[in-house]
């Protein structure tokens, strides 16, 4: 059997898993997780053989490629309808396979862990079934050749994480966290289905790369019209400003989902998109300095609410605003292999880090408030090295992961003259390892400060919740290295190079930019290194003891000055700048009066035209209802009347 005739098998593998637990998982109890558990592995193996044969260029060359090696499959046809024809088909190249490691081997950790941190849960057997239900749904978005498919998957995904964050439904938070993510999504979404009608409109496929060869048929403004629309889409599904607002409620949903679907896997789904659609945005430059803009200011908006959160989950949910707020603003200045460089590394150390917290949560019986924990280090040691080894990775400290692709996406943004991004983002860098610090300080270092009750009965989660932090804190020390030595991200740019070919070449730009280590990278990659240097310190040094055997007092009284010098930034910054008090006075308060008044319009004006020309007829045919009487009598009297009117009138004329 051929790797190409397994592909279809990564899309029916999980969504069989989910039927067959819908169905009988109630009765299976805690043996639920077999099935989905056992599908997920079957999809992983078959992915990695996939990456594999396609990175290492063994794979056939694709259907109209020079360059670029992968499978073309089409699977069924959909819609024929004319000239609307819509194939069900799938395409693995080099970026889908990217995403194939980032999406099958966390999805697969998660649901290994979640055998652990759920076992106790009424509802386990349905949580196993959503969370094959997610991987059917975003392995079908990566995998899909034709925009069409990509946006059913889409609305899929969505549907997903309602059903997931909301998996506590009778948890009034966790329901209106679900129903929050799904109406902000929607806003996106609307822009992204205008888009897709727009490229059918003025292309008549819907093809990937039917439109993406043809796109440059098009004028300018209708590309930038499509862009803009295909980023909308985007924004809503990565939460990016001013569509952020849904992610760090999401935490409401099982840590598990917080991992899979909102750091590693689904909020990847618009840098996926984009990257996807590179060809058209490149015919639009002026989108990507909007992509560049909105991205760089999601990455210092997110990171400035980071410094101030005490929920362990919120922190790393604006870590994670931030860092897609990276990688979108890498793609806008036109590195395109740094952002997916930055969102494989990403994926690993940030599900490491919430696989993590929800370690620490379940040691400490549920409590997610970072005030109430502290001294965890000698309790729940692999966590804690693995949590130290992921707040290291984010850093960016060498030689992690995201030293590697957070250096190339602030060294390309400075050298193809994005010298705003740079600046930017070389703050947001500091900001992070600060905050990541203060996390690790106020749950690991010091004293614990919850009931003695609970410290006496914390211990470390079981095997089955430690090993998938274990084997995620492997990447997240060397997946860097691998991918990005020797400087330049040398092999991922090999691999994405004939995706992002053509579109580098109509922006104009270097594929590969040089590097020198003793020249102006050097200085770069020096001033990145020591601003995270700093950032650590200043947390280290205000929020908990030291590494090892170096030992520091905590300073809360230090904290409380710092905060009371910047009373302003520190409110606005624990409040998340008043944006979601802002949505509700502009689309609750003020959007509710002119709803109300629309109402009044429709129900007093609208209404009641049509209600009184019903009122009306319904009075006049009551009135000539008393005509038709019925009787006999009154008919040959009406008849008798109408002849004697009509010989009067005769013999009048005649005179």
């Amino acid at each position: 059997m051929s790797l190409e005739s397994l592909i279809p098998a990564l899309v029916v593998l999980p969504i069989l898993g989910f039927a067959v637990t819908a169905l009988i998982g109630r009765r299976l109890d805690k043996q639920a997780h077999w099935i989905p558990v056992l599908t997920i592995f079957a999809v992983w193996v078959i992915a990695m053989a996939l990456v594999v044969d396609v990175l290492s260029g063994t794979a056939p060359l694709l259907p109209g490629s020079e360059e670029s090696h992968g499978y073309a499959v089409t699977w069924f046809t959909w819609i024929p309808a004319g000239a609307f024809h819509v194939d069900v088909g799938f395409v693995v190249d080099s970026l889908t396979a990217c995403l194939l490691i980032v999406v099958t081997t966390i999805g697969l950790l998660v649901h290994v862990y979640s055998i652990g941190y759920m076992s106790h849960d009424a509802g386990y057997w349905r949580f196993f079934a959503y969370l094959n239900l997610f991987m059917f749904s975003m392995l079908l978005l990566v995998l899909a050749s034709n925009f069409l498919v990509v946006f059913v998957a889409w609305e899929l995904v969505g549907l997903c994480s309602y059903l997931l964050i909301g998996f506590w439904y009778r948890k009034r938070s966790a329901a209106l966290a679900a129903k929050k993510a799904f109406i902000v999504n929607r806003v996106g979404d609307i822009g992204f289905a205008l888009g897709i009608m727009l490229i059918f409109v003025s292309l008549g496929t819907l093809d990937i790369r039917e439109v993406i060869e043809r796109i440059g048929e098009l004028d300018g403004t209708t590309i930038m019209v499509i862009s803009l629309l295909i980023f909308a889409g985007a924004m809503g599904k990565s939460a990016q400003f001013p569509l952020h607002v849904w992610l760090p409620d999401a935490m409401e949903g099982p840590t598990p989902v917080s991992a899979l679907i909102h750091a590693a896997t689904m909020v990847n789904a618009g840098i996926y998109l984009i990257a996807r659609s590179n060809p058209i945005f490149a015919h639009a430059p002026s989108a990507l300095v909007v992509v560049a803009a909105v991205g760089i200011f999601t990455a210092i908006l997110a990171a400035s609410i980071a410094m101030t959160q005490t929920d362990i989950k919120r922190v790393l949910a604006y870590s994670t605003l931030s860092q897609l707020g990276y990688m979108f603003a890498a793609f806008g200045v036109g590195a395109w292999t740094a952002a997916i460089f930055h969102l494989m590394t990403h994926g690993f150390f940030k599900g490491l880090l919430f696989l993590g917290s929800g370690s620490v949560i379940h040691a400490v019986h549920e409590e997610q408030d970072m005030r109430n924990m502290g001294g965890l280090s000698s309790k729940i040691k692999i966590t804690y090295w693995t949590m130290l080894i992921g707040s290291l990775a984010i850093s960016g400290i060498p030689p992690l992961a995201a030293f590697f692709s957070k250096d190339e996406i602030l060294g390309e943004a400075y050298k193809f003259g994005f010298l705003w991004v740079w600046a930017v983002g070389f703050v947001v860098a500091g900001m992070t390892a600060f905050y990541m610090f203060r996390l690790m300080g106020l749950t690991f270092w010091g004293t614990f400060r919850g009931p003695k009750a609970i410290w006496d009965k914390i211990h470390e989660s079981s095997p089955v919740m430690t090993i998938p932090l274990i084997v995620l804190a492997i990447p997240t020390l060397f997946l860097g290295a691998y991918l990005g030595l020797p400087l330049g991200a040398s092999r991922i740019a090999e691999w994405l190079e004939p995706v992002f070919a053509e579109g580098l070449h109509v922006l104009h730009t270097e594929a590969e930019p040089s590097y020198e280590l003793f020249g102006l990278d050097g200085v770069l990659i020096l001033a990145s290194v020591t601003i995270a240097a700093v950032g650590m310190v200043i947390g280290w040094r205000l929020f908990g003891v030291g590494i090892g055997p170096i030992r520091m007092p905590s300073r809360p009284e230090r904290v409380r000055e710092l905060s009371a010098r910047v009373p302003f930034l520190y409110r606005a910054s624990l409040n998340k700048w008043w944006f979601d008090d802002l949505n509700h006075v502009l689309f609750i308060v003020i959007g509710g009066r002119i709803a109300a008044a629309f109402w009044w319009f429709d129900r007093e004006v609208v209404d009641g035209t049509v209600n009184a020309v019903g009122a009306s007829t319904v009075d006049a045919g009551r009135g000539l209802r008393q005509v038709q009487t019925g009787r006999v009598q009154n008919y040959a009297l009406g008849i008798a009347i109408g002849l004697i009117v009509m010989a009067g009138s005769y013999l009048l004329l005649a005179r």
